[in-house]
């Protein structure tokens, strides 16, 4: 792994603007996401099957926008000003929260903030593969992740530190979350310049059936495996309620994310940069493993040691995978369809999510918290027997592919 540091400096500097653009977005969201689950079970008195529903409907629009702004974006030839768009609004959203009196405003609030997350996410995905070397990209989609995961641990760190300064108040915490997100928004549009695209004579629509069907058998195995990870791994809201449900104060409860997060963080790069060297498949597979382990652990126990145990192998689990799919994503998908690939992709996903937080919520409410991550880890199985019974031939894994 001699050459590790070498791909670090000759990263494009693009790909580090968007990771930290990615990061104070996530600072922001982080802030507000690790104290609503909180919020809305225990000011507002919503059941956890509502919050489930909530948590998926939300992270399912986010998804399910994207087919179209990742579409748009191939149609286009442009990702950035989309991506701009995204993430304004995002940061618009996010006094609605402060100002919420009511259960009303602040489902309002998440699903255009998640909305926001769903225009940028695409044209963000296809802009990375798009500014990294094809030997790099692998790198280039962990590094991304990577820093957006500091932001990922940070938000709830201060959120956690805010809520001790402010005795609990969850409304001025959602005010200061406003600052990193106007901040993302200023250093995107000053500090990422688009590569040029090819000229092509005439638009087309990307998702006319002619251009989806020169999507290959192998992107849509990518794609049916990604929505097994997600029926497996549902909403991350429910890693903060088992934490509540452990009696654990309040104001610490963001500290579960806190090292989801750091462990994500520390575990993306590292994981990205092997999937450049490693079979893809093969490191998908390590992983789906680490996620069984992770919901059989948070099952097991609800003391301090067991949750933070089982946080940390979830944390593993997606420094390991998430980057990885989206490189799997854009080695298997045409250049020109990129935008598309990844949003049908995170369609598929988004369905998924949807279903597998209802099922959970109804889960811990009908038979209990643990009865959640049993079936996690049980649909995290049938993963990886799928993927054992339906293998198929990806495109070079290496730097060799074009």
């Amino acid at each position: 792994m001699a050459d590790q540091p070498a791909a670090a400096v000759r990263m494009p500097r693009g790909i580090w603007v968007l990771g930290f653009v990615s990061m104070f977005m996530d600072i922001s969201s982080e802030m507000i996401h690790s104290l609503l689950p909180m919020f809305m079970v225990t000011v507002l008195g919503v059941s956890m099957f509502t919050v489930g529903l909530i948590e998926g409907l939300a992270e399912a629009t986010a998804l399910i926008v994207r087919v179209f702004s990742g579409a748009l974006s191939d149609y286009l030839g442009k990702r950035k000003w989309l991506a701009v768009l995204g993430y304004g609004l995002g940061a618009l959203t996010k006094p609605l929260f402060a100002l919420a009196g009511g259960a009303g405003l602040v489902i309002t609030a998440r699903l255009l903030d998640r909305v926001g997350k769903g225009i940028r996410g695409a044209p963000r995905d296809a802009l990375v593969a798009d500014i990294a070397p094809p030997d790099m990209r692998g790198a280039a989609f962990g590094l991304r992740q990577s820093l957006d995961t500091v932001g990922a641990f940070t938000g709830p760190l201060l959120a956690v530190g805010l809520m001790l300064l402010w005795a609990n108040d969850f409304r001025a915490v959602f005010w200061v979350a406003l600052v990193p997100a106007v901040l993302s928004v200023l250093l995107l549009v000053w500090g990422v310049h688009e590569p040029a695209q090819q000229a092509q004579t005439a638009r087309v629509n990307p998702i006319q059936r002619v251009h989806l069907q020169r999507l290959t058998p192998a992107f849509w195995w990518v794609v049916a495996v990604g929505a097994a990870f997600t029926l497996a791994r549902f909403s991350e809201a429910f890693l903060i309620l088992r934490a509540n449900d452990a009696g654990i104060a309040m104001a610490w409860v963001p500290l579960v994310m806190v090292a989801m997060n750091l462990v994500y963080a520390a575990c993306a790069y590292p994981f990205g940069w092997l999937s450049d060297r490693l079979s893809h498949t093969t490191l998908l597979a390590w992983g789906i493993w680490v996620l069984i382990a992770a919901d059989l652990v948070l099952a097991s126990g609800d003391d301090w040691v067991t949750l933070l145990a089982g946080v940390g192998l979830w944390g593993v689990h997606m420094g390991m995978t998430q980057g990885l799919l989206a490189t799997m994503v854009a080695h298997t998908a045409p250049a020109d369809l990129r935008g598309t690939a990844f949003g049908v992709f995170h369609l598929i996903s988004g369905v998924a999510l949807l279903i597998a937080s209802g099922l959970a919520g109804w889960l811990w409410d009908t038979y209990g918290a643990a009865s959640t991550f049993h079936a996690g880890a049980a649909f995290a199985l049938l993963a990886w027997l799928g993927m054992r019974l339906r293998p198929v031939v990806l495109p070079k894994e290496n730097h060799e592919h074009p």
